[in-house]
C-alpha cells in the first residue's frame, strides 16, 4: 500500500490506542489460571491476534466480541495444532516456552524476518536441559518438558526471553528461581510482566536486582482493562513537535511502560543536540530519529537492539532520512543524527515492512510531504494510525494498493 500524506498541522484529540505490551501479557496470564477472564480495552493489531492464534492452538478458550476478549484458562497448556506467531517476535518468544510444557513436539511458525531474530537464550536453555530446539527457515521445532527449579538467563539480549520463562515456570508445580546475568535490557518490560501476573494473584517477584522468584501457588481469574500504550502514542504526540495542537487521552499517569520516558526525550530534542540512551525504550529509536532529524540532531546510545526489531531500524531510517536531505552516522552501539537541511523527500519513502519506520516517516511527511512504499505495515501494532491522523486534520491519501 502507497499512502501520500500532504503538509499540514495536526488539531485536535486522539484516543491513545491500547498497550500491545500489556495486551500480550493479560491475555497469556489470563490462559494460566482456571476460569474466566474478561480483558476490554484491546485493539487488534496482528500481533495482538497472532498471540490470541497461538493461544488457541495451545488449547486455551479465547472468544472476542468487541473490544473485549474472554479467556478461559486451562490446567493443561498442550500443542493441538502448529503455532501461528506470523510477524510478532512477543508471541514468539512468549510462546516457546509454553510450548515446552506438555513433553510433546510443538512447531511454531512465523515469517522469514521473524526466523531470523534471536533466538539464542532459548536455544541454550534447551540444549541445557536435553530439550530438542531445531530452527528451521520458517518454523521452530521444539520438544521437552520444564519443571520448576534454578534458570541462569542472559538478559542481555531481550526481557522477552524473561517474560516467556516466568509465565511456563509459573505452570510448573513448586517455586523457580531466574537468575539473570549480563546487563538487563529492558527491565521496565520484566516489570509490566510482574504488575500484570499479579493482577492475576501470581506470587512473582525481585529478589534483589537480578534474581526472580516465583511460584505456581495462587492465580486466579480476573476482569482487567488495558491502559494505554505510550510506545504508539508517541508517534500521534510527535505531531505537537511539528506545530500541532493534539490532545492525546487514555495514558496512565503512573504507568510502568518504560516508553512513557518520550515526553522527557521530546524535550531535550527541542531543547538542542542531546545524548539519549535507548536501553529501555527500543521501540522509541524510530520516532526519535524523525524528529531529531526535524530539529538539531541526537545521539543515541545503546541502539544494538534496533538491529534485530523487525527490520534493522537504525539502517532503515538512516536510508530514509537521507532522501530528505538529513545525515546519520551508524555505529555498533550508537547512532548520530545530524541536523541540517531538512526537506522533501526526493523519491518515495519506504516502510521497510516496519511500522515504526512507516509511522515515524508518516510523522514526517506531515511537515515536508511525501509518499510511503509499504505503508500496511502499520497494521502490526496500529492498524487505526492512517485514519487516527486524518482525524486530526491531516491529509491522507491512500495511492495504490499492490
Amino acid at each position: 500500500m502507497q499512502v501520500e500524506i500532504k503538509p499540514g498541522t495536526a488539531c485536535g484529540a486522539v484516543q491513545a490506542p491500547s498497550s500491545k505490551s500489556m495486551t500480550h501479557r493479560y491475555l497469556i496470564a489470563a490462559a494460566l489460571v482456571q476460569g474466566k477472564s474478561v480483558i476490554s480495552g484491546v485493539e487488534y493489531s496482528q500481533d495482538i491476534l497472532a498471540t490470541i492464534d497461538c493461544l488457541r492452538a495451545l488449547g486455551v478458550d479465547v472468544s472476542c466480541e468487541g473490544d473485549c476478549v474472554t479467556v478461559s484458562g486451562t490446567a493443561s497448556l498442550k500443542p493441538q495444532e502448529d503455532l501461528l506467531c506470523r510477524e510478532s517476535g512477543s508471541t514468539l518468544r512468549f510462546m516457546l516456552p509454553l510450548c515446552l510444557l506438555s513433553g510433546e513436539k510443538a512447531v511454531l511458525k512465523g515469517s522469514a524476518r521473524l526466523m531470523e531474530r534471536p533466538l539464542n537464550v532459548y536455544e541454550t536453555l534447551c540444549a541445557e536441559k536435553g530439550f530438542s530446539f531445531v530452527r528451521k527457515e520458517d518454523k521452530i521445532e521444539v520438544c521437552g518438558k520444564l519443571a520448576a527449579g534454578e534458570y541462569t538467563l542472559d538478559a542481555s539480549v531481550s526481557s522477552q526471553f524473561i517474560t516467556g520463562l516466568i509465565f511456563a515456570l509459573l505452570c510448573c508445580d513448586g517455586e523457580s528461581v531466574i537468575m539473570l546475568k549480563g546487563k538487563i535490557e529492558s527491565r521496565s518490560y520484566i516489570n509490566l510482566t510482574l504488575s500484570a501476573l499479579k493482577s492475576f494473584g501470581f506470587s512473582v517477584g525481585w529478589k534483589g536486582e537480578d534474581q526472580l522468584i516465583l511460584s505456581a501457588q495462587g492465580g486466579a481469574p480476573c476482569d482487567l482493562a488495558v491502559e494505554g500504550d505510550y510506545s504508539n502514542a508517541a508517534f500521534l504526540d510527535a505531531l505537537n513537535l511539528l506545530g500541532g495542537h493534539v490532545e492525546v487521552r487514555g495514558l496512565k499517569e503512573d504507568s510502568l511502560q518504560g516508553d512513557r520516558v518520550y515526553m522527557d526525550y521530546f524535550k531535550e530534542i527541542q531543547k538542542g543536540t542531546p545524548t539519549l540512551s535507548l536501553a529501555d525504550c527500543p521501540d522509541l529509536g524510530p520516532i526519535l530519529m524523525a524528529m531529531a532529524a526535524a530539529f538539531h540532531g541526537a545521539r543515541f546510545t545503546d541502539a544494538a537492539r534496533l538491529k534485530i526489531k523487525e527490520s534493522d531500524r537504525g539502517a532503515a531510517m538512516a536510508e530514509e532520512l537521507k532522501k530528505c536531505g538529513v545525515q546519520v552516522d551508524l555505529f555498533e552501539n550508537e547512532i548520530v543524527v545530524h541536523s541540517g537541511t531538512f526537506s522533501a523527500p526526493n523519491q518515495p519513502l519506504w516502510g521497510h515492512n516496519d511500522h515504526r519506520i512507516v509511522m515515524a516517516m508518516a510523522v514526517l511527511c506531515t511537515r515536508i510531504g511525501g509518499l510511503i512504499d509499504g505503508a500496511e505495515a502499520v497494521r502490526k501494532s496500529m492498524p487505526a494510525f492512517f485514519e487516527k491522523i486524518s482525524d486530526l486534520g491531516i491529509e491522507v491519501d491512500i495511492v495504490e494498493v499492490k
